[in-house]
């Protein structure tokens, strides 16, 4: 079970980069291209074996790694990486687990555009997918087979707004060393995925993350040595299909995700309001905040505290 006393507001603060040389708000580095003081800086960099030089901006530049330092520290993660859609975090977190003749079992309520990359795109690779209910663990655990790569959910599921039980699914997936990748999209704060046990967390920030529907992106957390295979200069999936997200977007976002932790819970109070005015008058509300929502429990027992049940109602 989740440590309750981890909080990602919090952990978000920790790592603010503020100092006498910078303002309060961070900088947009609008670079492409960087200097080096030596051609050998150049190489080591390339190799990965330099610290605090940036290659090229596909890789990382100053306002994408301060994001993605705030979106790691938020998961509770080791390091993290942005990309200009949420779409461009799934495929990539995706791609970068399974090759030919691998398999996928994943939640056949999953966003319609991961669903249609899983069950159309693919396939044009050779590799399989299973569609099952997540939530239904001897459903994951009868579809899990030898080349099994990965399992994947979302933490709730939409539009059913089913919760998945993250540290049961990590067991199953650990049977056959498989990665299991989960979707926060509409719990950020709410719940912590990798605190939970998942290895990879993705984000569509489009959503809650960022708030203020002027963008779309995406982020993906996890372990270091994850996120750098991920941008690998020679195999990386993020790297070479480059789905970079913009500096100007990334410092936009990296400002408002230090009032997230408030927006959520209002997003989270309003919810709870709305579904319990909609049943007084008679209109069924399925919210998991509502006791009689069958996974009310299970989302209770997983969640953080402070933040509420989340802002969907369906």
């Amino acid at each position: 079970m989740l440590n309750k006393k981890f909080d990602p507001a919090m952990a978000i603060n920790a790592v603010a980069e503020i100092s006498a040389e910078r303002g309060i708000n961070p900088s947009i580095n609008d670079s492409a291209t960087f200097c080096f003081p030596y051609g050998k800086t150049m190489t080591d960099t390339f190799h990965g074996e330099t610290e605090g030089y940036f290659l090229y901006s596909r890789h990382w530049n100053p306002s994408n790694l301060s994001l993605s330092k705030a979106l790691a520290a938020m998961e509770g993660t080791e390091a993290a990486w942005v990309t200009a859609s949420g779409m461009g975090a799934i495929t990539c977190a995706l791609l970068q687990c399974v090759k030919k003749g691998d398999h996928i079992v994943a939640s056949m309520t999953v966003y319609g555009g991961t669903f249609a990359f899983l069950n159309n795109y693919v396939k044009k690779f050779g590799v399989d997918v299973t569609f099952v209910d997540t939530t239904n663990l001897e459903q994951v655990k009868a579809a899990i087979k030898p080349n099994t790569k990965v399992v994947y959910t979302e933490t709730m599921s939409n539009p059913l707004l089913r919760i998945s039980n993250i540290g049961e699914l990590r067991k199953l997936a650990d049977t056959v060393g498989a990665r299991l990748i989960v979707d926060n999209t509409f719990t950020p704060m709410i719940f912590s995925p990798y605190v939970l046990g998942a290895h990879v967390v993705v984000y569509s920030m489009t959503k809650f993350v960022n708030g203020k529907n002027d963008c779309v992106a995406g982020a993906i957390c996890a372990d270091g040595e994850f996120i750098n295979s991920l941008i690998d200069v020679n195999d990386g999936t993020a790297m070479l299909l480059g789905p970079v997200l913009d500096s100007y977007r990334s410092t936009s976002i990296l400002k408002n995700l230090y009032d997230l932790h408030i927006r959520m819970q209002k997003h989270s109070q309003n919810a709870l309001y709305l579904a319990k005015r909609f049943n007084d008058i008679g209109i069924k509300a399925n919210y998991p905040g509502l006791e009689e929502h069958r996974d009310h429990k299970l989302m209770t027992e997983q969640m953080n505290n402070g933040f509420g049940y989340g802002g969907m109602i369906a």
